[in-house]
């Protein structure tokens, strides 16, 4: 059985300052393993970012089922799931991966993947989130000076390398990806793909858009295509 079925999934957005809808994706149909990494590529604006928002619940979609086979409570359309449901599933069963950092104000760099760390160990095992948080921001080459500083001072690649951390600390049943390399050099590229690696031997799903093909290379399970809203 696939832990996540998509079907028929459509999202449109109206912009009201020219009086008209923008198509983010359309008839979107697919599914994805327990275990299996399925990558989906295609130009900017194509509506890559559009399936994972409506995933996430970020973006409420139009039309379609988001099927998803949770641990707690069964099989779950997210796209009708409750606040409630989905504010569960978001701290204990699912992860995402953006391009941007969103942090809650005079929150510390360590504190951030901390607050991840405690969702996955309970505060019962907070010596274990805590050695967990300190090997995972070492892991990405986040300077132990900055671990107590507020990231918004980071860089673009910082920033990123910290989202990257405090989403896959919690080891997710399934993991989002929305360019997750974007703003990183070759070595901290490396650092993502061996973490993604590991996180793959154990069991996580994960469901990615990229635009680096050379990154996806030996990863990817399956790879869809995205055109004007369209998948092939």
């Amino acid at each position: 059985m696939a832990l996540l079925t998509i079907e028929g999934l459509s999202k449109s957005f109206y912009l009201h300052r020219v009086n008209r809808w923008v198509q983010g994706c359309r008839d979107i149909s697919f599914a994805v393993d327990p275990g299996e990494f399925v990558g989906i590529t295609g130009r900017s604006g194509s509506g890559k970012s559009t399936i994972l928002r409506c995933i996430w619940r970020t973006n409420l979609p139009q039309d379609g089922r988001i099927l998803y086979e949770s641990a707690r409570y069964g099989t779950l359309d997210l796209a009708c799931a409750t606040q409630r449901q989905m504010l569960y599933l978001r701290t204990c069963e699912l992860g995402y991966v953006s391009q941007f950092l969103s942090a809650l104000p005079r929150q510390t760099a360590y504190d951030i993947v901390m607050r991840s760390a405690l969702e996955t160990y309970g505060e019962e095992r907070r010596g274990e989130a805590e050695r967990a948080s300190e090997a995972m921001l070492r892991h990405f080459d986040i300077d132990e000076n900055l671990w107590e500083l507020y990231p918004r001072t980071f860089s673009g690649g910082e920033k990123l390398r910290l989202n990257i951390a405090a989403a896959m600390i919690k080891r997710p049943r399934l993991l989002l990806l929305d360019e997750p390399t974007a703003s990183l050099d070759n070595a901290s590229k490396v650092k993502v793909r061996s973490l993604i690696e590991q996180l793959k031997a154990e069991g996580t799903t994960m469901l990615g858009i990229f635009h680096d093909l050379e990154f996806m290379e030996g990863l990817c399970d399956r790879e869809y295509n995205m055109q004007e809203g369209a998948m092939s």
